[in-house]
């Protein structure tokens, strides 16, 4: 039986490293990654939150380090990546969850946003997806093997108001998920971005929804009902569904996607 379910762990003797690794998503991410087998390096500036991650992680049989990274900070993630690369002698997986505090950022119409408050998202998103994608491709680009992940909510596609910069940040992410895919597949190295709704079981979501609820004057549960009627099966996307199809690409068995965006709007997106 332990043999079984040895061969169907479809990310076993991979080694990845996850940034915002003790956020929501993050942490969800690198617990389904985790449980299919994969040895997970987990990144974040909260060291308590990473480790929390991380002991779930080995309660549950895993195996999971930890370190502080600042993925804004190239010298912070190069040097995080090259002791990964010391201890584990490779890096399989690169995936960043980062986030920002969103208060300021939504819920503020175009013509009363701050201009820095409009470009925080763009230019913090990109640098850091930039930074700790480059730093990861230095290192898969010589064994020939390696996947980028990213994940965008469906602004990034879809023109919502009093979202700010953020649908820009995000559909700047898919872009540059594009781009890399172009430099760096003919190398082995494939990049892959999740595209979702706003997820209702993190908490960022629960801010983000506040935000929009108070500046449009209704109750958050009406906004929230509203967004996910939105979709076609009338539910946003569960985390559980995020998991499962980013342990999917991130596997051998998606050799053949790179560059593309998979869709988990349930709708709200037709592609």
């Amino acid at each position: 039986m332990n043999n079984k379910k040895e061969k169907d762990m479809l990310l076993e003797n991979k080694n990845v490293v996850i940034y915002g690794a003790g956020g929501a998503v993050g942490g969800a991410v690198a617990r389904g990654f985790a449980h299919e087998g994969a040895r997970v390096f987990l990144a974040g500036r909260s060291r308590d939150s990473v480790d929390a991650v991380a002991k779930e992680i080995a309660a549950a049989g895993g195996i999971a380090e930890t370190a502080v990274v600042d993925a804004l900070d190239e010298k912070s993630v190069n040097e995080h990546l090259d002791a990964v690369i010391a201890d584990a002698g490779r890096i399989d997986v690169s995936f960043n969850a980062i986030g920002i505090p969103q208060q300021g950022l939504q819920g503020i119409p175009f013509t009363d946003l701050p201009v820095d408050n409009f470009m925080r998202p763009i230019t913090t998103y990109t640098q850091a997806h930039f930074i700790t994608a480059k730093s990861a491709a230095r290192h898969m680009i010589p064994q020939g093997s390696g996947v980028i992940m990213m994940h965008t909510p469906e602004p990034a596609r879809v023109s919502l108001p009093l979202v700010g910069g953020m649908s820009v940040a995000w559909a700047a992410m898919e872009a540059l998920n594009r781009a890399l895919s172009a430099e760096w597949a003919q190398h082995g190295v494939r990049s892959i971005c999740l595209r979702t709704t706003g997820m209702v079981e993190t908490p960022n979501i629960d801010v983000v929804y506040g935000l929009h609820a108070d500046a449009m004057g209704i109750p958050q549960e009406q906004f929230t009902a509203m967004v996910t009627s939105m979709t076609h099966r009338k539910r946003p996307t569960a985390l559980a569904e995020l998991i499962a199809v980013a342990v999917f690409l991130a596997s051998d068995q998606a050799s053949a996607m790179t560059g593309t965006v998979a869709n988990l709007t349930g709708g709200i997106i037709v592609d």
